[in-house]
């Protein structure tokens, strides 16, 4: 914007007069006017002729505003190596009030992958305790959208509020709103409170018995950033709490739960959580060894791959008899198949030395979005049962910059 500015600003000012010096010399004095080296013994410009600009002036022109209204060649290559997009406009620069863009930061509303992680669990539980023959409670899956996301954002909330002093030696996160000083420790809780207050909103319409599992959940979410500075293993503390959904979405169905069913639903989500997110672990594990924190990447060390391929394997192994105790059909299972070999294919290409690649793996998948299927039910009843696959949510066309703003990097659940 700033080079348009100056160049319109350049024809609309400058270039004016050098075109009326134009219409009354000839060709061979312009030439010489424009390079006085030529023909040193020239008469020198008039005045007004002295501010026509020339093509090295232009440019220089150029070059300045360009510094002005970018960041430095190194610190886009530093950005990029990393994997931070500090520098990247969302929608939330665009379209939000600027009061407003600080909060909306703060539950990370231009990242919304984290939300579909936390989203994910719940509608596979909901999906498979709907009827056969009957789609998924569309209410249902409403409700657990926008609590998910209003959870996501608490969350966030909390975490940031409890790491500001960590933050700020993290280079991925040393711009979050609460770590940078945008906002108060005082004017975070006001907004936590705020998320809060709408998230029981929603779950006041739920039953009785899932009110009181869904409560039972704030416990992980106000204690999971604490885990980092006393285990080794806060990826498993965040999949216990990220897959709750698995057990709280069939509650909200059925109004009770069905051990057989959702217990392997719940602990195959915890087992996704912890290949994704040790995954995303080795971005910052530089950084966690220099300020004193905790995770599965520093525990694994160069064994990541095959613990996370046990874990992998774990994660699929519960989905299926998740579905063999439902009682679903083969379709599931050649899904199922299908998103392992993804899994498979994301765990074995993975380099664990390099930011940018860990980001992008971390994403899940980069090219396939795997949501809900109808496929036939070959039970006797000979109806149609909804069939739940590993969701894989795409970031790829945020990458490529096919969404407005999307920001993918810093994409982590909290």
């Amino acid at each position: 914007m700033a080079i348009f500015l100056l160049s319109r600003a350049s024809r609309s000012r400058l270039l004016k007069p050098s075109l009326s010096l134009l219409a009354n010399t000839t060709k061979s004095t312009v030439i010489s006017h424009s390079h006085p080296i030529l023909n040193p013994n020239l008469n020198p410009f008039p005045s007004f002729q002295r501010w026509t600009p020339n093509l090295e002036e232009s440019l220089r022109f150029v070059s300045i505003a360009r510094i002005c209204s970018t960041p430095s060649g190194s610190a886009e290559k530093e950005d990029k190596k990393s994997g931070n997009n500090s520098y990247d406009i969302s929608w939330i620069d665009l379209y939000l009030p600027k009061t407003a863009r600080p909060y909306a930061r703060l539950a990370r509303l231009d990242k919304p992958i984290g939300t579909w992680l936390l989203a994910w669990p719940c509608m596979w539980s909901i999906t498979m305790a709907a009827a056969p023959g009957h789609l998924p409670d569309l209410k249902m899956l409403t409700l657990f959208g926008c609590g998910s996301l209003l959870l996501r954002g608490a969350g966030c909330t909390v975490n940031d509020l409890i790491d500001r002093d960590i933050d700020t030696k993290v280079e991925r996160t040393k711009l979050r709103p609460v770590a940078s000083g945008l906002l108060t420790p005082l004017e975070g809780l006001c907004f936590l409170g705020f998320q809060l207050l709408l998230g029981l909103g929603i779950l006041l319409q739920l039953n009785n018995y899932s009110r009181i599992l869904g409560a039972s959940s704030l416990l992980l979410v106000f204690s999971y950033p604490l885990m980092k500075r006393f285990t080794f293993w806060p990826q498993a503390y965040l999949g216990l709490t990220f897959n709750w959904g698995a057990l709280l979405g069939w509650a909200a169905v059925k109004g009770s739960l069905d051990p057989a069913v959702v217990f392997p639903m719940y602990i195959s989500g915890v087992f996704w959580t912890l290949v994704y997110d040790t995954i995303y672990a080795h971005q910052d594990k530089d950084d966690d060894l220099k300020v004193g924190v905790k995770s599965t990447a520093l525990r694994f060390g160069d064994s990541t791959k095959k613990w996370i391929s046990g874990f992998g394997i774990a994660c699929v192994s519960g989905l299926a008899l998740s579905g063999f105790n439902a009682d679903i059909g083969w379709p599931y299972y050649a899904f199922l198949v299908a998103a392992s070999g993804h899994l498979g294919w994301q765990i074995w290409t993975v380099d664990l030395s390099s930011r940018a690649d860990c980001n992008r793996k971390c994403q899940l998948a980069d090219s396939i979005q795997c949501f809900y299927f109808l496929v036939p039910d070959l039970c006797p009843t000979n109806g149609l049962v909804p069939l739940f696959v590993v969701g894989f949510y795409s970031e790829d066309s945020c990458n490529k910059g096919g969404t407005a703003g999307l920001q993918c990097s810093d994409w982590a659940v909290y």
